[in-house]
């Protein structure tokens, strides 16, 4: 028994915590691999994990390591694992961890077949208007695994230097230079496969060879670019590791409105603010007018383009142009065009995610078949000056591989993100399930507006936690008595698998035992999450928070897991975790 003291009212009270003893569970299967020994051998270890957790590929070698590695420290020499060390290791993330470590899906197909971990606006360090532009939170998200960062470059004052900011904002800018060498520094921290840099270019062409300059001499051999003018299919993940990609539109397409200001790269029904439109009034201003702007058609948005179309000084640097792999379009007409699949040519197409919710009721099948072969990213709208995100499941769902999300902040959807992300050993590009990327007889593709039949049904078994004695102060939840513990488990994905599930409070512990189990049926498991999050019950006050991770459902692996618990912020907590069961059925 672990003893803790508390103060309440001039009287000490004493509370004592259960030492977690392993649930029924894990002593019956204890029982029944161990054979009724009192002892688990190597190759009864072994059978558990095969026919229990599902790792079929375990042979008694690794068995016998795992033995050794759990009994070190713990026991002398002895026959094998008691009731007691087969739960300590059952515990243990590092052996028994609910998701896949490494890299296992195909990594040779074109970019256009993953989900890319992508950013927004990757330089700014808080809001979208007046916060600090920065290196820091590109190195932040690269160590994060993020893959895409984007970088806004605008002329300084003088002319004659390149600097990255949020474009008529109050922002305080930073030199690109220095962006691109952070970037080139921790590329690869986490994963060896590329990093892509979208530009969204403001410069004259002069300013765009500097940067062609600054790019070649940055990263060297790093930088990857085609040897002809435009590819017909984009290079493979595994083809670009340890590689920078450059994504923007060529020089030519940079054209200007009749009042100076930059268009957007695509317009719907109407026209969609540029991310760089945003200034610096007042944000209440902006928001205001952004909000009625998106909501006009503009026949005007055409008429610029044609008669800005042959402006001198528009082709820009040939250098520049030159080192776009993954070049960015802006189509003249309406969206169906623009999501026109045009046999030898790939490109990137931007959308808000307005335009996005506005386009998938009519054009739904129309945008999957554009994202089988070329890139589509969706950005969040221009007001979402706080740099919160949006449901990244909409454009998952059509097929869009680069998502982009600000990475500055912390809150439930970026939760999702990173759980999509931790898939695929946490690369950063993760292959996109095969009913996205088939056709059918007669050219029919996946319809995000219909409801699937069921597919199967994952059953999740809560046992217990521990570890929050370890990582918070006694008197982090409660002043006088231990918490009360109690798990949420949610289901994200396409609306039909949508669920939201609770234990049972368990007061006054330290070390929670809940021991129930919850049913969620999926239609499409390959894109679902499965959000977990442990409060703690406040009869007064709003709920303390506990910890949380989020899992790719299409990961999971089967059996008993040990599951590590993060902080609101994402950062791994050092000792709590959940013990589970994920089965399939």
């Amino acid at each position: 028994m672990a003893n803790y003291k508390y103060k309440m009212f001039g009287f000490s009270r004493k509370f004592k915590s259960n030492e977690v003893a392993p649930p029924a569970d894990v002593k019956e299967a204890f029982s029944r691999f161990a054979e009724g020994g009192d002892h688990m051998s190597s190759d009864q270890l072994r059978r558990f994990l095969v026919e229990h957790q599902g790792e079929v590929d375990v042979t008694v070698f690794a068995a016998e390591r795992i033995i050794e590695q759990v009994l070190h420290g713990r026991h002398d020499a002895q026959q094998g694992l008691s009731l007691s060390d087969f739960f300590y290791f059952l515990f243990l993330a590092d052996f028994n961890d609910p998701i896949k470590s490494q890299v296992h899906h195909d990594m040779t197909a074109p970019l256009s077949h993953y989900f890319i971990y992508t950013g927004h606006n990757s330089y700014l360090t808080g809001n979208q208007l007046s916060s600090d532009c920065s290196d820091a939170p590109i190195i932040k998200a690269l160590q994060k695994g993020v893959r895409v960062i984007e970088l806004d470059i605008w002329p300084n004052s003088t002319k004659d230097d390149v600097l990255v900011l949020h474009g008529r904002t109050l922002t305080t800018p930073v030199k690109l230079i220095k962006c691109l060498q952070s970037i080139k520094e921790h590329a690869f921290f986490k994963s060896p496969y590329p990093v892509i840099i979208t530009l969204e270019d403001h410069l004259t062409p002069g300013l765009q060879a500097k940067v062609a300059e600054m790019v070649t001499q940055t990263f060297g051999e790093m930088l990857y670019y085609p040897q002809g003018e435009c590819l017909s299919e984009f290079p493979s993940p595994e083809s670009l590791k340890y590689r920078i990609v450059i994504s923007t539109k060529p020089p030519k397409e940079y054209l200007e409105s009749k009042d100076g200001k930059d268009k957007e790269s695509i317009s719907t029904s109407g026209r969609e603010l540029s991310e760089e439109e945003s200034s610096g009034r007042d944000t209440a201003d902006f928001i205001a007018e952004t909000e009625v702007e998106e909501r006009k058609v503009s026949d005007q948005d055409d008429e610029d383009i044609n008669l800005c179309e042959n402006k001198s000084g528009q082709q820009g640097a040939p250098e520049y142009k030159r080192l776009i792999t993954i070049r960015a379009g802006k189509p003249k007409g309406d969206l169906e065009d623009a999501l026109e699949v045009v046999a030898d040519k790939v490109r990137r197409l931007s959308l808000s995610e307005q335009a996005l919710e506005k386009a998938m009721t009519d054009h739904g099948t129309d945008i999957v078949r554009f994202t089988q072969k070329n890139v589509l990213r969706i950005y969040p709208k221009g007001t979402r000056v706080t740099s919160s995100n949006y449901q990244p499941h909409i454009g998952w769902m059509h097929g869009a591989q680069m998502v982009a999300f600000n990475m500055q902040g912390y809150g439930k959807l970026l939760r999702l993100m990173e759980g999509m992300f931790r898939a695929n050993g946490e690369c950063g590009y993760v292959k996109k399930p095969d009913f996205l990327m088939q056709k059918g007889p007669h050219n029919e593709v996946f319809d995000p507006q219909k409801t699937l039949p069921l597919k199967r049904t994952l059953k999740v078994k809560v046992y217990l936690g521990d570890g929050w004695h370890l990582d918070f102060s006694q008197k982090h939840f409660d002043s006088f008595s231990p918490p009360d513990f109690y798990t949420k488990v949610r289901v994200v994905g396409v609306p039909a698998d949508a669920a939201k599930k609770k234990t049972k409070i368990i007061d006054d512990d330290w070390a929670p035992t809940w021991d129930e189990e919850f049913e969620f049926p999926l239609t499409v498991p390959e894109l679902a999450l499965l959000q977990i999050e442990v409060r703690e019950y406040d009869r007064s006050e709003k709920d303390d928070f506990g910890g949380q991770t989020c899992l790719p459902i299409s990961e999971l692996r089967s059996g008993i897991r040990a599951v590590p618990l993060y902080d609101q912020k994402g950062e791994k907590l050092k000792s709590v975790k959940l013990l589970m069961r994920f089965q399939f059925v």
